[in-house]
């Protein structure tokens, strides 16, 4: 590449950056730490958000920044020696504030990151894969990085985005459009298809030498439309047209990396039992559910259940299911002073919930805990049982920041 053409890049991009202005105020630029001595890191799946939250970020510093974004297709032909002329624009700029996005699609990123640590430059980082960020950080800024997560709009940032009260109307329409913000400003249903599309073909089938693409999107369908259940590598080959278990599991693998899904294990002791175990599927998004899906029938329990499981996920990944005689959906840090014990059940009716307590109270004696929580879309009570307290709470009343307090 030229000097010239990453200088006019370079300006381009930014000028694009600025342009979008900062949007709405993500609940996670609180947590961002003002800081030189490492890199600051802030992951998640693609559109989510992540340059909006670093340009607040800057914003908020109120220092003049560089910024680079190397998902450009302008820039396919960035090589090792192409970081000389990048250090150059960079001079010229002279900002010691670097703000690079996408950085995982750079060659050795992890090396000019780490020199630029070194220089005394300030560095702030956007990427969208996490196994690609984890082995780079694990080798080259070991020690010298600081790793944030984000997640599409939660549903607290979702009411404020758009203008609505909590309550039970916005909860629904929450589960029918999610919180990818592009597509809440836009409400036009091909953004969340071609991101998916995207991740499925760009950042896992091209990334990773995948030929057989019809299989791997034929698993990913199936997923999706099976949200908030058990599922198993050994018994999912048919749904993916494969016949190893083993390419089921590196596909799982590619999925968790780029955001797109979660997979809770079962609550054990014995590692090798939770290993094995099937394991509970959780999508990143309802928006993701609606779409990506040719089954998923929406308005139920499951939409719910992985609601909770989104609620919970930004506050900690300690979470589990655990199954005894009964299956109780959530066990939030069992490895803490408290773990937390938690139910989900769209409506509390007689045919639903004794089962839905007993499953509940089994996992409370199980880790000896006086309180549970049962969630609802809009059922409020409270059960004494067994010597048990359990709070029955819509989900769209509760202050999941500070669950795991």
């Amino acid at each position: 590449m030229k000097v010239s053409d990453i200088r006019k890049i370079s300006a381009e991009q930014k000028a694009g950056l600025q342009a979008q202005g900062t949007g709405l105020r993500r609940t996670a630029l609180e947590e961002l730490p003002d800081i030189q001595s490492h890199a600051l890191i802030v992951s998640g799946i693609r559109r989510c958000g992540k340059s909006t939250l670093l340009h607040q970020f800057v914003q908020k510093l109120q220092r003049p920044f560089f910024y680079f974004n190397y998902d450009d297709i302008r820039l396919h032909a960035f090589s090792l020696a192409d970081y000389q002329l990048l250090d150059q624009v960079i001079a010229e700029s002279g900002c010691r504030f670097l703000f690079f996005d996408e950085i995982q699609s750079a060659r050795q990123w992890e090396l000019y990151i780490r020199q630029k640590l070194d220089e005394g430059f300030q560095v702030v980082l956007t990427g969208s894969n996490a196994s690609l960020l984890s082995r780079e950080l694990g080798t080259r800024l070991t020690g010298r990085h600081i790793s944030k997560e984000l997640f599409p709009f939660s549903y607290e940032e979702y009411c404020r985005f758009t203008a609505q009260e909590a309550g039970v109307k916005s909860l629904d329409a929450y589960f029918e459009k999610g919180g990818f913000p592009e597509y809440l400003k836009t409400d036009n249903f091909e953004i969340l298809s071609q991101l998916q599309s995207d991740i499925l073909y760009r950042d896992i089938a091209v990334r990773y030498g995948i030929r057989d693409v019809s299989s791997l999107r034929q698993l990913f369908v199936y997923l999706v439309s099976n949200a908030a259940r058990l599922v198993s590598p050994s018994r999912l080959t048919a749904a993916a047209g494969v016949k190893s278990a083993t390419t089921v599991l590196e596909y799982f693998s590619y999925f968790e990396a780029a955001y797109l899904v979660y997979l809770a294990p079962m609550f054990s002791w014995s590692a090798r039992a939770a290993s094995t175990a099937p394991k509970k599927l959780y999508i990143v998004d309802p928006g993701i559910i609606r779409t990506g899906s040719v089954s998923f029938t929406g308005d139920d329990g499951a939409m719910l259940e992985n609601f909770v499981f989104n609620s919970l996920r930004p506050y900690t990944s300690d979470i589990y299911y655990f199954a005894g005689k009964r299956e109780c959906d959530f066990i939030v840090n069992p490895h803490g002073k408290k773990p937390l014990c938690i139910q989900v059940c769209r409506e509390p009716a007689p045919d639903n919930e004794d089962r839905e307590i007993e499953g509940l109270l089994e996992a409370l004696e199980f880790f000896h805990q006086d309180e549970g929580i049962i969630f609802t879309r809009d059922t409020e009570d409270f059960i004494l049982k067994a010597g048990k307290k359990i709070s029955v709470i819509p989900v769209w009343k509760y202050d999941f920041a500070g669950i795991c307090g």
